[in-house]
């Protein structure tokens, strides 16, 4: 995605000396209600490439000048250049893009032994980033449901980046939150969704043994030009209120939870998608979450009309360090059907069945699967107790 050439959110830029930059402070996105954009985001009929003529929101300019400023400013491993590109052939879709340099020059995982590790001081975490990775602090009107409290969320970039304005979305940063996903966290990631009018934004989340590499609670955003299969992969309810629906689809069946814009239907969402990775959590399951524009669940379509906001979950395997020889690591993007490719070898031979089987080899063994299933149904059910 190209950043806006002109913005008028120069406050979100920094000062050219470095030496400024602790002086300067963390900005503050303020939005209210109404910058919460549901209806009229749509992909374009032609190329994806007439996104970058599109109108971008507040969001979207704050985000992308800021990003694209501290990329010029060298505060990122590597400089991201246009990510050579291809939709596998196949039923799925799966979209495959080259970056050969998160995969050599992005930091080492931790050394993570359990979804439910404690937050650990010493390792790194997003109190020792420079001050310059931190483009906004990012903060809701009072006026918006469920706004008792605010948790402070900064918006920061992510120097190994997957994507264009691939930044981290981290909630009160010193309080020392492990990798446990929160309400607040949950509902600052769906709303960045909506504040933004790319119909390509995604937010997601890696648990602990789900690929995450810093325990220290966090999202990550990103830009992506191109559907995704999830976005209008057909559903079947699992409880008679459709509160949860099972996406059978590939690549990797999940639980999708859907709400239609803000308001008590997105804070309902919010408890019930935090309870069912608590259950994760407390049950040693890791898990990824994956946060899009979509199809409202049922029978619908890869070109259904994106009209609300789909939250897709995934029980999976856990997996603690890095795997070297694969082509991919699956994490929530992969699950999603995102493929970022760590070698030309590897890009220029990755075939759908390929693909395919790293996958599933990821995925929990069908007891398992249908005990998550049945736990997390119970869960939903309380909603009418």
């Amino acid at each position: 995605m190209a950043a806006p050439q002109d913005s008028n959110e120069t406050s979100y830029l920094f000062l050219p000396n470095s030496k400024d930059w602790e002086e300067q402070g963390i900005p503050d996105f303020v939005y209210g209600q109404k910058e919460l954009v549901l209806e009229g985001i749509q992909w374009p009929r032609a190329a994806p490439s007439l996104l970058d003529t599109a109108p971008r929101s507040r969001f979207d300019s704050a985000l992308c000048s800021a990003w694209r400023q501290r990329m010029d400013l060298g505060l990122f491993r590597y400089r991201l250049g246009e990510l050579q590109t291809q939709t596998l052939p196949g039923a799925v879709g799966f979209v495959a893009q080259l970056n050969v340099e998160r995969g050599v020059q992005r930091r080492r995982p931790q050394n993570i032994r359990s979804v439910k590790q404690a937050f650990d001081p010493e390792q790194f975490n997003f109190n020792k980033v420079r001050p310059g990775e931190v483009l906004f602090r990012l903060l809701r009107e009072p006026d918006l449901p469920g706004a008792l409290r605010q948790e402070d969320i900064l918006v920061m970039i992510n120097v190994s980046p997957l994507e264009w304005g691939h930044v981290l979305l981290v909630p009160e940063p010193r309080r020392g939150l492990p990798q446990r996903l929160l309400p607040g966290a949950l509902r600052a990631g769906v709303e960045a969704v909506l504040l933004s009018s790319h119909p390509g934004f995604r937010v997601g989340f890696n648990s602990l043994g789900g690929l995450a590499s810093v325990n220290h609670l966090h999202l990550h955003g990103y830009y992506l030009a191109h559907r995704l299969p999830v976005e209008g992969a057909p559903s079947e309810p699992l409880d008679p209120g459709g509160r949860l629906h099972l996406l059978r689809a590939l690549p990797a069946p999940g639980f999708l939870f859907y709400t239609s814009g803000p308001g008590p239907d997105l804070e309902a969402l919010i408890s019930r998608v935090c309870r069912a990775t608590n259950y994760l959590t407390d049950h040693e399951i890791a898990h990824n979450l994956f946060v899009t524009r979509g199809a409202p669940p049922g029978k619908t379509s890869p070109s259904s009309a994106l009209t609300g906001v789909r939250v897709i979950l995934w029980a999976r395997k856990s997996s603690f360090g890095v795997k070297e020889g694969e082509a991919f690591s699956v994490a929530l993007c992969e699950l999603a059907g995102h493929l970022p490719v760590k070698t030309s070898q590897d890009f220029g031979s990755l075939t759908e069945a390929a693909a395919l089987a790293l996958i599933q080899d990821c995925l929990l063994p069908s007891a398992q699967a249908e005990e998550v299933q049945a736990a997390l149904v119970a869960l939903v059910a309380q909603d009418e107790q």
